[in-house]
């Protein structure tokens, strides 16, 4: 195992731009030796933003272009050869760099990074994982919005490709895998999910069949699957009732005196709460099936959040988590060949 990772930033992408890049940067590198980080950007905004201060594990890498988030992804990948994303994405390609980080358009960067780094053989598409907040400990959610129809045999491919990710982060060693549905009972699903029932229970997989959406959380599941549609809906559920219970708690707190009072004798609980569940703690999502490692980050991160999303790609550099899925994938396939 290499002593020391190197990870290429996208810092023009997303919502807050360089600033938050560059020093989210500047204040990892100072705590974790083990990590090279190369700003990818406008040269002259990046050394703006340094302002003077150098670190021996940073290092710049210029970009003339910035794919927006109104951009299609045909225009980033035709118009824009030389954006931050790409050039980020291409350092992964040439070995430059283990892994990329990039806050920018997901459906520029879904293409960009399947256009360059192409997929891992027998997995058709490419599928954004996270983990989420559970009642003992995460659970790992996927696809979150690359693929809104699948197929049976590509819920499949996830369900093997967030099983071997799950194992690889520490989560479980024989990870608990279920399947999103409406309900429980076997007779319950459209067609997709039925047949992808039938692949996950016929495998050597740790299968434990249909989960609900309330088993995100509260269920004994370490890996829930789901087509990108049903996934990205139930993301932005979540993120919704989180706001939500958020602004709830501060309006009850702030009602009167003595609702006050009762805030202050909550906030020991209040504030353990909000840090088991700080949406800045699950910041950073995969994007499995290719064959090199490009982390999607929230748009709108802050730096703590942004450097959640550089720890997740330097766990799963020191981890070689492509190579490991493309194992796992190629032996799930030769184990159907040999029941067939």
């Amino acid at each position: 195992m290499p002593k020391q990772v190197t990870i290429a930033l996208d810092a023009m992408s997303g919502d807050k731009g360089v600033s938050i890049v560059v020093s989210a940067a500047l204040d990892y590198v100072k705590k974790d030796p083990s990590v090279i980080l190369i700003i990818v950007g406008d040269e002259t905004e990046i050394n703006e933003q340094l302002a003077g201060e150098t670190h021996s594990q940073i290092r710049i890498q210029h970009a003339s272009q910035v794919v927006t988030m109104n951009d299609l992804p045909r225009d980033a990948l035709r118009k824009k050869k030389d954006s931050s994303m790409r050039v980020a994405i291409n350092l992964v390609k040439n070995k430059t760099a283990g892994a990329c980080v990039s806050a920018g358009n997901t459906g520029a960067l879904m293409a960009t990074a399947r256009f360059v780094l192409k997929m891992i053989p027998h997995v058709d598409r490419p599928a954004i994982i996270t983990s989420l907040p559970g009642k003992k400990s995460p659970t790992y959610m996927l696809d979150l919005g690359a693929n809104l129809d699948c197929s049976a045999a590509q819920l499949f491919q996830f369900a093997v490709m967030g099983g071997e990710l799950a194992s690889l982060t520490g989560l479980a060693k024989t990870p608990r895998i279920g399947l999103l549905n409406v309900g429980e009972e076997e007779i319950k699903g459209n067609k997709q999910v039925k047949e992808a029932h039938e692949l996950l229970d016929a495998s050597s997989l740790n299968y434990i069949g249909y989960v609900e959406g309330d088993d995100i959380f509260l269920g004994d599941v370490d890996v829930v699957v789901a087509d990108g549609f049903v996934g990205n809906v139930s993301l932005k559920s979540i993120e919704g009732i989180a706001k939500l219970i958020g602004l709830l708690l501060k309006a009850g707190f702030n009602k009167n005196m003595l609702t006050k009072m009762a805030g202050l004798v909550a906030y020991p609980v209040l504030r353990a709460l909000k840090q088991k569940i700080d949406p800045r703690k699950y910041n950073g999502a995969s994007l499995l099936g290719l064959r090199g490692i490009v982390i999607k980050s929230h748009g709108s991160a802050d730096i703590v959040s942004y450097q959640n999303a550089i720890k997740i790609a330097k766990e799963q550099v020191f981890a070689d988590v492509p190579r490991h899925i493309t194992q796992e994938v190629e032996r799930h396939l030769a184990q159907a060949k040999k029941d067939n």
